[in-house]
Parts: C-alpha cells; structure tokens; sequence
C-alpha cells in the first residue's frame, strides 16, 4: 500500500476524522487532506507523530521500502507488534522486543543470546552446532555489538537480573532449583489462564509487555515445570504441565 493509502485506513480503522487527526498531531485538515490525496507526504517529525498516535512504525507508514531486522538478535521483524519500545512507549525500529524493552536492551552478553536463539532454530535440517555457528558469524556485524561499547549499560541490567535471581532464590520454593538464569519473555507468551478460588478466571500480565523469566524443571522430576515471570514490579512463580496446561500460580509478590 502507498502512504496516502495507509494514513487514510488507518485513520479510518480509529473512527478519526481529518480534523481530528490534525489536531493530534499539529497540522492543519488540509495537511491531512493532501497525504490522502497523495500530493504529499507527513515530513519526519510527523511521521514520529503519526507512529506514536497509530502505534504503528515509520516503516509501516511508509509501505515497508526497508526490511527490518533487530540489530541485536538478527530476526527478521515482519509485523510491528514484535517491534521493541522506549520508556515512553513509542516503537523502535532497529530492535525486536526480546532484545529491547522500555528503553533498555535486554541483552549484555553474546554468548548468552546464541544461547537463546539456538534452542529455537534446532530443527531436522538445522543442527545445533550448524544455528551456533551461523550466530556466531551474524551477530558481530549487526549494530548493536558493533556499537556495544556506545550503547551498552555497563552492566547495569545484568546487576539488576542477578538482585531478581538473588530475590527468587531468598523464597526458598519447594521443589525450585535455583535460578541462574532470566531471559526476556514476551507477555503474550507466557501470559496463562489462572483459576480463583470463586471459580472465576484470570490472567496477570500484559500481552504487549515484555518480562524476565525462565522455565524450570521440578528438582523432585514429574510432568510439572515451574515458570518465573519477573519485572521491576513483581515476582511471579507459577507451575503447569506440557504447553502450559493447568496452570497453577503459587507466588505473585509485589517488589
């Protein structure tokens, strides 16, 4: 789709109307007029307008000319909704948001993501050994590590994820292993269906959020896996059975 067509549906699709529209964003109806007619285009303060108002990326609005690609992790990024976000909620376009959450970059060790992304690249025509290397020989030439001294915190979020491992570990769960580890966890992933006492349901996170967690095996064994789910709010512990069956929530603590 081309911009004229894309502001217009979008628009639309809020129920705005162009006066409306200009008033958000600071421009006159006639602006809006000409960007749906396609005699213009919004400049590049207003098109960070327009994002932020449409909660889509710049790229969209633009009908896609780049393909992005999270310069941390190196995945392909085909719909805004896995698009990172700032502290003030606008997209980034440069990362996913695995890698970057709130304006802070999940990520401070290399070798800790090839990890992560190994695990879910193995498959029958991809070894293990083969997704390792073929990380290893991406990530150094994305932005992000080419630019880590520039952009990294100085360690900063990894002191933070050790207060949170140390937090969990103080609870002393029954059958929990110790925490050694929190990865980034997107809430509409992890975001279960918990059971009250009253019979009603509910669930506890914000699928457009992304968290800290890991998944756990029982030091007892059985078909019961713990899941910690953790931000600078709370700390939840819940286990369940394959696939997130059955969820049962032992431990939701404010920080």
């Amino acid at each position: 789709m081309k911009t004229k067509n894309i502001i217009l549906d979008l628009r639309t699709k809020k129920g705005m109307s162009q006066d409306e529209l200009a008033d958000k964003i600071m421009v006159t109806r006639q602006a809006v007029s000409r960007w749906e007619n396609g005699e213009t285009i919004p400049n590049t303060e207003t098109l960070k307008l327009l994002s932020k108002e449409f909660d889509v990326s710049i790229n969209t609005l633009l009908g896609e000319p780049r393909k992005l690609i999270c310069q941390c992790c190196g995945m392909p990024i085909e719909d805004d909704a896995i698009l990172g976000r700032e502290k003030d909620g606008t997209l980034n376009e440069e990362y996913c948001k695995w890698c970057y959450a709130d304006g802070i970059y999940t990520y401070n060790d290399m070798d800790q993501l090839i990890d992560v992304c190994v695990k879910n690249m193995v498959n029958e025509n991809f070894t293990e050994e083969q997704a390792r290397s073929y990380m290893k020989e991406m990530l150094p030439k994305l932005d992000y590590w080419k630019r880590y001294d520039e952009l990294s915190d100085n360690g900063q979020f990894e002191e933070f994820k050790q207060q949170l491992m140390e937090e969990i570990n103080d609870l002393h769960i029954e059958g929990l292993p110790q925490v050694k580890e929190l990865n980034a966890l997107v809430g509409k992933y992890v975001n279960l269906m918990y059971a009250l006492p009253n019979g009603e349901k509910v669930k506890f996170l914000d699928d457009q959020k992304t968290y800290l967690g890991n998944q756990l095996e029982c030091v007892f064994g059985g078909s019961r896996r713990f899941g910690i789910v953790v931000n600078m709010d709370f700390i939840m512990v819940c286990t369940y059975e394959e696939d997130g069956e059955n969820p049962e929530l032992l431990l939701y603590k404010k920080r």
